[in-house]
């Protein structure tokens, strides 16, 4: 797929996962349209951080937890070229407990987390299958939906509860997904990354990234956010990549905690 002549929305885009896509995306050519937070009042790290992709790159505020983010994300790809790919990278992986020393897990802590994990994906999902069942078909296809699970959704570790649920979920959805979608040519892949060196990471101490960069078997270090960018120009790429949740992991397995 040419992607010189397509347009791509990459939600989650300013940082981790999302920006090294966003930015492999623009190098082949795409113009990326990049859905993030709002800057907060007298910050401009997202906004900066997408301006530095070029001119391909262009920043669309918003919350994925709301679906006219979604809605007007791929309106303003389409407005630029055909769309040809959304990735879901948006994702937040607040702790907890069924059972902890705080009490009960709060219902609305564990639905914040699907809200943004399971309802985004889902959301950017459909705008962006609206969109592309118009395209004229380019390689065989006319798009290709591209979501982020992980290893969690299958190793969940204690304390995970609403991350696995929400990971497991968008895991789930993928088969029925590109059944459903087939019969207008759009595939539907994700990922299920391991441990990789993202925001979410950074935050955690050094004794606790060494132990966590110690499980990974070969190679023996933190996935990075361009191997994951890399994975996603490869399934753009392959035509026969359809329907699956691919394990980007480097054969880590996690223990219960």
């Amino acid at each position: 797929m040419n992607l010189t002549q397509a347009s791509a929305v990459v939600t989650g885009g300013a940082s981790g996962l999302g920006h090294a896509t966003a930015k492999a995306l623009t190098e082949a050519g795409a113009q990326v349209v990049v859905v993030d937070l709002p800057d907060a009042a007298g910050s401009t790290a997202r906004a900066d951080a997408v301006s530095e992709l070029g001119e391909n790159a262009h920043f669309h505020p918003g919350d994925v937890t709301d679906p006219q983010t979604s809605a007007d994300a791929v309106a303003a790809a389409v407005r630029l070229a055909p769309l040809r790919a959304a990735i879901s990278c948006a994702g937040i992986a607040t702790p907890g407990k069924l059972l902890s020393r705080k009490g009960p897990l709060r219902a609305e802590q564990f639905m914040k987390v699907l809200a943004i994990n399971t309802g985004g994906t889902v959301s950017l999902m459909t705008a962006a299958a609206a969109a592309m069942q118009d395209n004229d078909p380019a390689d065989g296809d006319r798009g290709v939906l591209i979501n982020t699970a992980s290893v969690a959704a299958f190793d969940g570790q204690i304390g995970q509860i609403a991350y696995v649920a929400s990971k497991g979920a968008v895991a789930s959805l993928t088969l029925p997904a590109a059944r459903e979608l087939a019969r207008h040519a759009i595939r539907v892949v994700t990922i299920a990354p391991g441990l990789f060196e993202t925001p979410m990471m950074a935050g955690l101490p050094d004794a606790a990234r060494e132990s966590l960069r110690a499980k990974t078997l070969h190679p023996p270090r933190l996935g990075r956010p361009e191997d994951y960018a890399t994975t996603v120009i490869q399934i753009i790429a392959n035509p026969m990549l359809n329907g699956e949740t691919i394990r980007l992991d480097g054969a880590v397995r996690l223990d219960p905690q």
